[in-house]
């Protein structure tokens, strides 16, 4: 008779061949981040690194895309399953007739810093001193272009007196500040404490956290989410609920666990030969993560408000929000867990 040790045992190795068969069999899921190694789309390459894809039977394979519209453009070309991106785009691909929701928020902040060369600083003080200089966003029609401009008009300076750069992200943008191509610019860390170590640039609009994004924008701003075509989610519930456990999961350990920790989970080339740096990045940064996943309450209407402010496509559409993202997966996939 077997004792209840090697019942255990037994049953441990089948239920483990069972999920690695799960795994093998699964159909593959593509998923677009608009720039893997920046430090606001961390959750995308994390839940991959914890494994916490393959526990959920899901086969992800995680591809970088330096800005996000061209990550959304990817989505509706259904060339991928799903996009790490703002979720700013569900509302304006909601005002030309595209249905796409975030099933899981990651950055109740933008996390997006504006920068201003150190050579410009002296006469750059404030969004107010925008007026005729050139501004870098990593992409015309971008989640940093729509925020560049809603920060320059709240400063009273209209988008026809300063003109927008797109510079991309990471080397590429830190390039145009030390080439003299922008006088200031938006970007995340971990650029932002690069460009602070080499002293190139200095911190003009900070909104890596909550009272930097209320103040620079009038509340909470859902930003950094996986979002998804509306119709595949519906046709696909079981792997849109198991993907939004997977990144809940992750929220969670990046709740739990120090900057240090976090870092040690990622692969080597993300933070090169200065791992310090990396992990001083990524502790200015983590203010910025919900813990569950869940869209902040008031998060939906101030991105709209920043949208309507200036972007034709929205401005004077009706935007039905509800559509634009849901917590319902979150919640299919706990129940799922506690099953």
């Amino acid at each position: 008779m077997r004792t209840l040790r090697q019942i255990a045992v037994v049953s441990g190795v089948a239920f483990a061949l069972a999920a690695a068969s799960a795994a093998a069999h699964a159909e593959k899921l593509t998923i677009m981040v608009g720039g893997a190694t920046k430090i606001i789309y961390l959750p995308a390459k994390l839940t991959e690194q914890l494994g916490y894809f393959k526990d959920e039977g899901l086969d992800v394979e995680i591809l970088s895309q330096p800005a996000g519209v061209d990550a959304e453009n990817e989505l509706l070309a259904g060339a991928v399953q799903g996009v790490v991106g703002f979720y700013d785009h569900t509302i304006d691909l909601q005002s030309k007739g595209k249905e796409v929701q975030a099933l899981v928020v990651f950055g109740q902040v933008p996390g997006e810093v504006e920068m201003v060369s150190t050579k410009a600083a002296d006469t750059f003080k404030s969004m107010a001193d925008s007026k005729g200089k050139t501004l870098g966003v990593t992409g015309l029609g971008s989640s940093t272009s729509f925020l560049t401009q809603y920060l320059a008009q709240r400063a009273g300076v209209p988008s026809t007196q300063y003109t927008l750069l797109p510079v991309g992200a990471d080397n590429s943008f830190i390039a145009a500040i030390k080439q003299n191509r922008i006088e200031a610019g938006m970007t995340t860390e971990p650029t932002v404490s690069q460009l602070l170590k080499t002293g190139d640039a200095k911190v003009l609009v900070d909104m890596r956290t909550l009272e930097g994004t209320r103040a620079a924008l009038g509340g909470t701003y859902p930003a950094s989410s996986f979002y998804v075509q509306r119709a595949w989610a519906e046709s696909h519930k079981d792997e849109a609920a198991k993907l939004s456990h997977a990144f809940a999961k992750t929220l969670n350990f990046i709740a739990t666990h120090s900057a240090e920790e976090i870092a040690a989970k990622m692969p080597k080339d993300y933070y090169g030969n200065n791992k310090d740096l990396y992990v001083g990045a990524l502790k200015a940064s983590l203010p910025m993560f919900t813990k569950d996943g869940k869209m902040p309450a008031d998060g939906p209407d101030t991105v709209l408000k920043v949208l309507s402010a200036f972007n034709p496509s929205v401005k004077g559409k009706h935007i039905d929000l509800a559509k634009t993202y849901s917590n319902d997966y979150l919640s299919a996939a706990v129940r799922t867990a506690a099953k």
